[in-house]
């Protein structure tokens, strides 16, 4: 039904018992990781490279938690070669507005 989320990964991580926690732990991911990541983009203006780093480095659990291994491995990807993942970022910000809307389609429906 996904095509980059899992549900089966998310009720791995977080649970089936508890549909209020795990909406709160997806909002959590979408206000923080998905955030910082759609923020990339000015990082690359600025050829700031740790920030682009540090900001992957840090969402690739949260792919994991949500399923989202294709995006972990994207993100992976640019941090192992920095300042030639300009085109993986164009694709990885089309990848986080099919997550955010693939993470709403579950919410409504727990």
């Amino acid at each position: 039904m996904y095509q980059l989320i899992s549900e089966q990964a998310i009720y791995q991580y977080f649970g089936e018992d508890d549909p209020e926690m795990i909406r709160e732990m997806i909002q959590i991911i979408l206000d923080t990781n998905i955030v910082d990541l759609k923020e990339l983009d000015g990082f690359y203006q600025e050829e700031d490279f740790a920030s682009i780093k540090k900001r992957c480095h840090k969402a690739k659990p949260s792919m994991s938690y949500i399923g989202a291994l294709q995006t972990r491995k994207l993100l992976e990807a640019i941090e192992n070669d920095l300042r030639n993942s300009q085109a993986l970022n164009e694709e990885l910000q089309s990848q986080l507005q099919l997550i955010e809307s693939e993470l709403a389609a579950f919410l409504a429906k727990i």
